[in-house]
């Protein structure tokens, strides 16, 4: 038994599998999806295209209308199929856009639970990261050129013969995976990025972990440069106020949220706290009150409870391929004394940019 959904004639016929085996490891994510409004940061349908445009840089999203935007939670399949690639890469194996795997190895691997309830979630995350269509010119070159994709080109539950969901097959868009293996265009985050519930704080990690990095003088917003740069929906003033909310409860694994002004401006500095196990670059190979905003800050999915549960990688012959296969300052605010962006952080420093709008 099988659930198919695709939108071309398969590329599946045309690549090689890449098969994941490995038990738990480092998550990556990908740059230039860790600070640009790619995703919906609610959990509410999202059927609203999220349209943003700075200098050269475009980003265009279009969710459908029978399955909405893809949501930032859904996001947590294209980190973990990024990580799995990485890792594979490191140990010299081949990949490929094709990645075969088990629902218990991706469900346990981004903190969720394996019951019914979240196979089904997972089934309704795929079609949406299936059907939301992405434009955008990032890594497109001087010229302005239109790259169109969706997030999974296609993709396929296998279910055994009681009906459960045995074995996933998902093709990621070829932008995805060269920014993936581009190891340049990657950075290792910290496990309890899973653990974070709301939408904006999940967000909001991963534009501290691209611009902050571990400079000690941090980096520092404009909550209103923010708010353009999220694609939130929320007006300005609800989603300043649930900037206040998160800075109040400093729920980001490694960063310490700090609200400032400036004369008329609403700031937020975002510096690192202790020792972060996160690298700056991944370098072998290859009492505040609630927001009156009900989609901002949703529960997220709860933590796995890690069952015991045999592998179903003999669904498929293959085990692996066995052959080796062989950035961007887009700061977005300003530093306010020395230090260096993330992407930067083996420099000495960098002179400190006050610039509104997006860097080179």
């Amino acid at each position: 038994m099988h659930s198919r959904h695709t939108l071309t004639s398969s590329e599946r016929s045309r690549l090689l599998p890449f098969v994941v085996a490995s038990g738990e490891i480092s998550p990556r994510d990908q740059r230039d999806l860790m600070e640009r409004p790619f995703f919906s940061l609610s959990k509410t349908k999202r059927t609203t295209p999220i349209l943003y445009a700075t200098g050269d840089v475009r980003v265009e999203v279009f969710g459908m209308p029978e399955h909405g935007m893809a949501t930032i939670w859904d996001a947590d399949v294209l980190i973990w199929a990024a990580s799995q690639i990485v890792e594979a890469e490191n140990l010299g194996l081949t990949t490929s856009r094709f990645l075969r795997f088990t629902p218990y190895q991706l469900l346990t691997g981004i903190g969720r639970q394996t019951g019914a309830r979240d196979y089904a979630l997972l089934r309704a995350a795929l079609a949406r990261l299936q059907s939301t269509v992405v434009a955008t010119t990032i890594r497109n070159g001087q010229n302005w050129r239109r790259h169109q994709f969706s997030w999974i080109t296609e993709w396929e539950i296998r279910t055994g013969r009681n009906g459960r969901a045995a074995g996933v097959e998902i093709v990621i868009p070829e932008w995805l995976y060269r920014g993936v293996i581009d190891r340049s265009l990657v950075l290792a985050i910290d496990p309890a990025y899973f653990r974070l519930t709301g939408g904006i704080e999940r967000w909001l990690y991963r534009v501290a972990r691209k611009h902050a990095g571990r400079q000690s003088a941090g980096w520092v917003f404009e909550i209103a440069h923010l708010h353009r740069k999220s694609g939130s929906l929320a007006r300005a003033a609800d989603f300043a106020f649930d900037i206040r909310r998160i800075a109040a409860r400093q729920p980001l694994p490694g960063y310490c949220l700090r609200v400032e002004h400036d004369g008329g401006r609403e700031l937020l500095r975002i510096r690192p706290i202790g020792d972060l196990s996160t690298h700056a670059v991944d370098k072998t190979v290859s009492p505040i009150g609630t927001s009156g905003v009900r989609s901002i800050g949703t529960l997220g999915v709860p933590l796995s409870g890690l069952q015991a549960c045999k592998t179903q990688l003999s669904l498929w012959p293959e085990t692996a391929i066995p052959a080796l296969n062989l950035s961007n300052l887009e700061s977005n605010s300003y530093v306010d004394g020395p230090g260096r962006s993330a992407d930067n952080a083996s420099h000495p420093s960098i002179a400190p940019s006050r610039g509104r709008g997006d860097g080179p």
